[in-house]
């Protein structure tokens, strides 16, 4: 989205209303004894950090500075290919096979699958590798996070 389309979206808005609203990955920042005030961006995106932070000053007011704070955070996840949405997407994975949500339970022999509905609960499955073979397994297994994880970001 061009910073133009971007702020006439804005306009339209009350801008009281935006300057309430929690905005994902913007923070807000006071510090009276360093004379800062304004907003931080910080997105995060498999294991790298973009950060920027829009002075009130520069920018010409609160206002100013969140806008262009949205903006520049809507043109960055662009650029690096996050998809733009105001829930929690996991992008680094703490299990061994390196895909989030997906984890070998060599005990059970299968690999378990584990995501987040659309209404926020836990859902679960598993895929048997000795039905499967490994390698399939491992594949139905990643298939299946993936029709999840976007299922629950379109929702």
């Amino acid at each position: 989205m061009k910073e133009k389309d971007f702020l006439k979206k804005y306009e339209k808005e009350d801008k009281k209303k935006i300057l309430l609203e929690k905005h994902k990955d913007i923070a807000r920042i006071d510090q009276e004894e360093k004379r800062t005030h304004g907003w931080y961006v910080r997105v995060r995106f498999y294991g790298k950090t973009h950060s920027k932070f829009f002075s009130d000053r520069k920018c010409g007011g609160r206002y100013s500075s969140l806008l262009a704070a949205l903006a520049w955070r809507d043109k960055t996840e662009a650029k690096i290919g996050k998809i733009r949405t105001d829930k929690h997407v996991v992008t680094v994975s703490n299990t061994k096979t390196g895909v989030v949500g997906v984890r070998l339970n060599e005990k059970l022999n299968r690999y378990e699958v584990s995501w987040v509905t659309p209404e926020g609960k836990q859902g679960k499955t598993s895929v048997s590798i000795a039905k499967h073979g490994k390698k399939k397994a491992f594949e139905r297994a990643c298939a299946i996070r993936k029709k999840k994880e976007m299922e629950r970001l379109a929702a």
